[in-house]
């Protein structure tokens, strides 16, 4: 893979250029469509980020959204191509949730209500995307899917679970991609694949079935595009019992933060977990600044975590794994990434008062990002420790022992259910990408899409996308 590309290629452009461009008749969702099918049919002998795609479906989608659009009676999202995480329902399609254990799942019978608000509204569904087994890694690497690989440098892996979103997303395969994130699932990929992610509020938008930290979230190219799908996925579904009330959101004004006097909490330190690769940190560090050159109050922030946090919180994870893989017979129980196996069986035989114990650090991880916040508009720092690690490893360090070392910076936003999105900030020495993580108060996506907005403007354009030699 090579850093050149065609400009003009529609599969490259964001999703607000092409709302416009349909507007006016200069392009067609037919045109854009054919143009993203051709960039995924080039790259996925190597990437190898989708799961079933349906190109005559979506090519049926695309003419009746160009019929709409002739009519004048064109959708939220009319003809804009987007993939869907694979763990999320879409009608019709098997969901295997990334394990051969599941390689026989049924068809499933309806959109979840995340795809089912995409299909609304016009978006053009053409695939799935690929995710590790039962999304319980940030890797590429599943026992039921292909070893999916970062369109940067496709030695190294696009991290997880969302692991096509983020390299679908980075390739160009279109501009709107659909993930989960539970502990940073969203946010890591983006991170690692130099894209947008956001992780909203949770409850902002709908999901089935829903869980504790459990969000579904944009990936795409702008804080523009991640936005657009927010209006549209944050509508309401009855199915999610923990959703929020529906909310009339400026989502479209994301030029209404002025930095001056903006308190920012800077957060290095992590408290647990992996140390801080120094070159994540040069990058980190220079975002800072360049915040607070534009007038924001840039202030040192204490660690959130503590390594009893963590150890608890995996544990409690393992603990609810094991029951899963325990209950399987032993043909799918074999057949379940021998990673996901071997962490798994760390929680077997675990006491009660051991589970309720790690089950309880989320309630203190909840409580600890909190207090953080509290004195500060929002907390900026990295979304990991480490840049992307090789395509073949289940997690940076590789060793089911340490599976969670490297969630320290993102988790305690899902436990504490604050909005928290990744933004592209810069790049490694080697040329791989670093993100920004910029957490809000509970409720506050739109002020986490406007701060990341505003460094998106102060940081300006980045090298060009990663695309097939």
């Amino acid at each position: 893979m090579e850093a050149v590309m065609d400009p003009q290629n529609p599969a490259d452009l964001p999703a607000t250029d092409l709302l416009a461009l349909y507007a006016r008749r200069a392009l067609s969702p037919v045109e854009v469509l054919e143009a993203v099918l051709a960039r995924a049919e080039a790259a996925e002998p190597v990437l190898r980020a989708l799961y079933a795609p349906a190109p005559d479906a979506a090519r049926a989608a695309a003419r009746a959204s160009e019929a709409r659009w002739m009519r004048g009676e064109a959708l939220a999202l009319d003809g804009v191509p987007a993939t869907v995480k694979e763990n999320i329902a879409t009608q019709g399609v098997p969901m295997p949730l990334g394990t051969a254990a599941r390689r026989d799942a049924p068809a499933s019978p309806a959109d979840a209500p995340p795809a089912a608000r995409l299909r609304e509204a016009g978006a053009v569904i053409f695939a799935k995307t690929t995710m590790p087994d039962y999304g319980m890694l940030s890797s590429g690497l599943s026992s039921f899917h292909p070893l999916t690989r970062n369109p940067w440098d496709t030695d190294r892996g696009p991290g997880g679970s969302s692991s096509g979103s983020g390299a679908a997303a980075a390739a160009g395969y279109g501009p709107l991609h659909l993930g989960t994130d539970i502990g940073g699932s969203v946010r890591l990929p983006a991170c690692w694949c130099g894209v947008v992610g956001l992780k909203p509020s949770h409850g902002r938008v709908p999901i089935d079935p829903p869980y504790y930290g459990r969000c579904a979230g944009p990936l795409t190219r702008t804080v523009a595009d991640a936005a657009l799908m927010m209006r549209v996925l944050s509508r309401p579904d009855v199915r999610d019992a923990t959703a929020l009330p529906p909310s009339d959101l400026p989502w479209d004004d994301l030029d209404g933060l002025g930095l001056r006097g903006v308190r920012l909490g800077l957060t290095l330190e992590a408290g647990a977990g992996l140390p801080l690769d120094p070159a994540v940190r040069a990058v980190v560090e220079a975002a800072a600044r360049l915040l607070a050159q534009a007038g924001a109050v840039v202030v040192p922030v204490a660690p959130v975590l503590t390594p009893a946090m963590l150890e608890g919180l995996d544990l409690f994870w393992r603990q609810r794994a094991w029951l899963d893989i325990a209950a399987l017979d032993e043909d799918r129980r074999e057949a379940v990434l021998p990673f996901i196996r071997a962490w798994a069986e760390g929680g077997r035989g675990l006491s009660g008062e051991a589970v309720f114990h790690g089950m309880s650090q989320m309630a203190a991880m909840r409580d600890a990002a909190l207090a953080a916040i509290r004195p500060h508009d929002f907390l900026i720092g990295p979304v990991s420790p480490n840049p992307p690690f090789p395509a073949g490893h289940a997690s940076p360090t590789n060793d089911p022992r340490t599976a969670m070392a490297h969630i320290a910076y993102t988790v305690p936003f899902n436990m504490s259910e604050q909005p928290a999105v990744s933004v592209p900030a810069g790049f490694t020495p080697e040329g791989l990408p670093v993100g920004l993580q910029i957490a809000g108060k509970r409720f506050d996506d739109v002020g986490v899409l406007r701060l990341a907005r505003a460094f998106e403007g102060l940081r300006g354009p980045l090298r060009n996308w990663p695309a097939p030699a």
